[in-house]
């Protein structure tokens, strides 16, 4: 059945058909959809316009397309959550009825950088840097480098499994009570994506955040790369 019944413009027409055959199961998660040659003749389009409907539902993350292998469909996030919630990574996995855990951890004294300097308003203090992969069912989902101020925390050999933010709050009389994020999307990256077990082909989004306690001070800098295959944020916006 073609979509030329529908009187918007032909891409849009294609990709909500696609959107719609991909809820109802015509095309599953991970399967290659058919050839543009196909493709185009099934629902009555030229090429071109196919492929602007494609390119827009790989902007989307919708499709992922492999140069001289084909197109095919993204798996959906399992992780989804408000850009505007500050929860844990920990709370985050658990959230969706799997088991968090960490694959990988190591923690150093180290100075910061010039830019974080700025951030912890501070140009001589000493940070514990803490890298660790957190899994979800065993699965690696997230790599996170964390800095907290070393007369937070100095030892963090007890709680490798554990939220920072809890952690954070349980060793000392502070508590993370907001932060400033920036979100960047990441394509390959050759150190992460093997780390994460990601094709080449999926992408990584970075959230940096700068955590606050309940004094307005700094105390917790983090730089979490999230698999785009596994987590989606979104944001709650109001009219003023």
């Amino acid at each position: 059945m073609t979509i030329r019944s529908d009187s918007r413009h032909l891409y849009l027409r294609v990709i909500d058909r696609l959107k719609e055959d991909i809820k109802n199961g015509v095309y599953k998660e991970k399967q290659k959809l058919p050839s543009e040659f196909d493709l185009a003749k099934e629902l009555g389009v030229s090429r071109a316009t196919l492929r602007e409907a494609l390119r827009i539902l790989e902007e989307e993350n919708v499709v992922i397309r492999r140069h001289g292998v084909g197109t095919f469909v993204n798996a959906k996030p399992l992780f989804s959550s408000g850009i505007e919630q500050l929860c844990s990574i920990t709370e985050m996995i658990s959230g969706v009825g799997k088991e968090p855990g960490t694959i990988f951890f190591n923690s150093s004294l180290m100075s910061l950088t010039e830019e974080e300097k700025d951030k912890f308003n501070s140009n001589d203090l000493e940070v514990m840097a803490i890298e660790r992969v957190r899994t979800a069912d065993g699965e690696p989902v997230v790599y996170c480098v964390d800095k907290v101020p070393r007369d937070v925390l100095s030892d963090l050999s007890e709680y490798k499994e554990e939220s920072l933010l809890n952690i954070i709050n349980k060793k000392t009389n502070k508590r993370v009570t907001y932060a400033v994020a920036y979100i960047e999307p990441l394509g390959y990256h050759p150190k992460v994506s093997p780390i994460l077990e990601c094709d080449p082909e999926t992408a990584l989004l970075v959230l940096k955040q700068m955590h606050y306690d309940q004094n307005d001070e700094p105390i917790l800098y983090s730089i979490n790369y999230f698999r785009a295959d596994k987590f989606s944020f979104h944001v709650l916006r109001k009219r003023a």
